[in-house]
């Protein structure tokens, strides 16, 4: 079997991804109305929150693997949380920026000190963290076996964001369920709106999955690199 070969439902999976996400961009831009308030800037929010949504399901797919390789001591898991980390960091980063191009436009500000901002680049550090203390550990088992760890610790920022707005005085609006009494933020969405929202968060979960498997396939390969090397070099 040749491994490096990528497999044939990885490849269909990758085409599938590919038109979705076109589709997506169709329904954002041609399908979804003008939102009467923000305008066209508005748009953003069919990207914002799915991002979000792919960062936080990353991280406790982290909190997974790491379970699973306590638990069995496969290094596959630890490959996996590694991977999902890497992916969630990336897709938090389009969140905060996306968020902060939004929010000119509409709060005259690109930033403000808001409980789910705060909360939000505390999330971003605390999964910076887990990937530089990895580098500072040699040892494959003990490096592993702490990422495992820190990574089912670290999870409990990404609940404690969510709720942020929920909880305390925020100008996020609330896309589900009931906001603070005191919460600035709201939102109603038509109909249209929430095909297009519900189509964007199923396509991004998708684009996530694809991004997962081709991200574990080449940590295998880089791992298998390592191995070679330390046979040669013990050789």
């Amino acid at each position: 079997m040749n491994t490096a070969t990528t497999p044939r439902a990885l490849q269909i999976l990758t085409v599938i991804t590919i038109i979705l996400f076109v589709i997506a961009l169709g329904l954002v831009f041609f399908y979804a109305p003008r939102e009467a308030t923000m305008g066209e800037v508005q748009r953003i929010f069919y990207f914002h929150v799915p991002s979000a949504w792919v960062g936080g399901l990353a991280f406790l797919v982290t909190l997974v693997a790491g379970v699973g390789f306590l638990r069995t001591g496969d290094y596959k898991w630890d490959r996996v949380g590694l991977s999902s980390v890497e992916i969630g960091i990336t897709f938090s980063i389009m969140t905060l920026f996306s968020g902060m191009l939004w929010a000119r436009p509409s709060w005259n500000t690109w930033w403000t000190w808001d409980p789910r901002l705060t909360t939000f680049t505390i999330v971003l550090l605390l999964y910076f963290a887990y990937l530089m203390l990895r580098q500072g550990i040699e040892d494959p088992g003990r490096r592993a076996r702490f990422a495992s760890v820190y990574g089912i610790v670290a999870f409990i920022s990404v609940p404690i964001t969510y709720f942020a707005i929920q909880l305390a005085r925020s100008i996020h609006p609330v896309i589900f369920g009931s906001a603070n009494p005191n919460a600035e933020g709201d939102s109603s969405l038509t109909p249209e709106m929430l095909h297009t929202f519900f189509f964007c968060l199923f396509t991004f979960t998708v684009l996530y999955v694809t991004l997962l498997w081709h991200r574990v396939r080449l940590a295998s390969y880089a791992e298998r690199v390592e191995q070679l090397k330390a046979k040669a070099l013990a050789a």
